[in-house]
């Protein structure tokens, strides 16, 4: 099997692990440009001054020793295998660099032989990128649960980040689907990774050539829908997981069927896209917005509002903290409101210290005041009638689109009234909803 037939298997195996995004495009060069892009295996991830970079994304090897129900690569799985040799696939890496397809790499790697030896042929790829080939670009590298910690900790300081995928959301789904991992091989390395980036800020500042081990920080991974766990658990788990592992980003991942199995949803059902979209919306909010996860669900409603984001949802049902004057609230307050992000309620504090503030200097500011209108005064004025039923706003909130799904959604409580609300809406004396 040539390189080009490996990238090609590799590269596509490589597809399921989420943490960048795929670019999927054939681009040739032409005249006045530089570089071009290569469908397989190419995609973009972010560096820390914001440039959007492209990145090789590709397995070391498919040939995997686990037999994880939901993997493509599982062992029992007929698939067409491949694995690159280290000095080959650094080759490859290399020359694309020098061809202007990417400027970095992400790999990772089904378990070849054992954690171990899988973790030592993804060294000696990195050894070769970064000492023989002198490269000083961005890597992320998947570590490989139950591998030693001396070699974990070789893999972290040639690479700028790790990540080590949870997979599933909790220790029973673990068990059934992924027989052969533990939650302990995951959680320790993590642990390790968090005490190992902790003691190198230290080293780099007694010593000033220390060096870097992981400073771009660690992530993980969990799959969305390939086993029963509410969202209320996954938030709560994402939770522990920024807080005791200092992670930079969780990333979900909608379960694709792929695979046949008495554990796993049918072949034909839909990937839960719109619900990995709320799962991500609600990850930010505990990120940026100082949300903490028993506000954003708790266990009388333990799943995500699929027509709303969940900030709307949580004003929703929280409308009596509302209305909120812009002139007076904290920061803190002003992330609150639905269609005010982080930038805009930062400009907004600072522009009210000179003027007071009113509608006109929101939407300029960047305020989404379709959204933020309802929770809002300027001056002790509002900029439209504010009904007293959530459910009312709720309808100035949704799309068409949005409207026409709640038809068969009747597990949303905010639509218990539906007809009583489509008549306070049309005796709205403004007609602004």
């Amino acid at each position: 099997m040539d390189t080009l037939e490996k990238l090609t298997i590799l590269s596509d195996a490589a597809k399921y692990d989420v943490a960048c995004t795929s670019s999927g495009v054939d681009r040739k060069g032409e005249v006045g440009s530089i570089g071009n892009a290569l469908a397989c295996g190419i995609c973009h991830s972010f560096s820390a001054d914001g440039r959007c970079i492209a990145l090789l994304k590709v397995l070391l090897s498919n040939a995997c020793v686990y037999d994880c129900r939901y993997c493509v690569n599982r062992r029992t799985n007929d698939v067409e295998r491949a694995t690159f040799e280290p000095r080959e696939l650094a080759e490859l890496m290399i020359q694309f660099y020098r061809r202007n397809y990417i400027e970095g790499l992400f790999l990772s790697s089904a378990v070849v032989q054992n954690p171990d030896y899988t973790c030592e042929q993804m060294i000696e790829v990195l050894s070769l990128i970064r000492n023989e080939y002198r490269f000083r670009g961005y890597i992320h590298v998947k570590a490989i649960p139950g591998a030693d910690d001396r070699l974990l900790n070789a893999l972290g300081l040639l690479a700028d980040r790790m990540s080590i995928n949870l997979e599933l959301p909790s220790n029973n789904s673990l068990k059934l689907l992924a027989p052969d991992k533990t939650r302990d091989s995951i959680l320790l390395p993590m642990g390790k990774i968090k005490t190992g980036i902790q003691e190198n800020k230290t080293d780099l500042v007694k010593y000033r050539h220390a060096p870097s081990f992981v400073p771009a920080g660690q992530s993980t991974q969990m799959i969305v829908g390939a086993s029963p766990e509410t969202d209320y658990q996954i938030i709560n788990l994402s939770a522990a997981l920024y807080k005791k592992y200092e992670l930079k980003r969780v990333f979900y991942s909608a379960y694709m069927p792929v695979l046949e199995g008495s554990n796993l949803p049918a072949l034909d059902a839909k990937p839960q896209l719109l619900r990995e979209h709320r799962l991500y919306q609600a990850d930010w909010l505990l990120r940026f917005y100082e949300f903490d996860a028993a506000e954003i669900l708790d266990e009388n409603n333990p799943n995500l509002n699929p027509l709303i984001d969940p900030k709307c949802n949580w004003a929703l049902n929280n409308y009596d903290y509302f209305p909120i004057e812009i002139n007076s609230a904290p920061y803190e307050t002003l992330l609150r409101i639905p269609g005010i992000g982080v930038i805009s309620a930062k400009k907004i504090v600072r522009a009210r210290r000179m003027s007071r503030l009113d509608f006109h200097d929101l939407k300029k500011m960047g305020v989404v005041l379709k959204r933020a209108q309802y929770f809002i005064t300027c001056q002790g004025k509002t900029s439209t009638w504010i009904p007293n039923s959530p459910d009312a706003v709720l309808y100035g909130l949704l799309s068409k689109q949005s409207w026409e799904m709640t038809q068969s959604m009747q597990q949303i409580s905010l639509f218990d009234n539906v007809e009583s609300t489509r008549e306070d809406l049309i005796q709205c004396p403004t007609g602004q909803i």
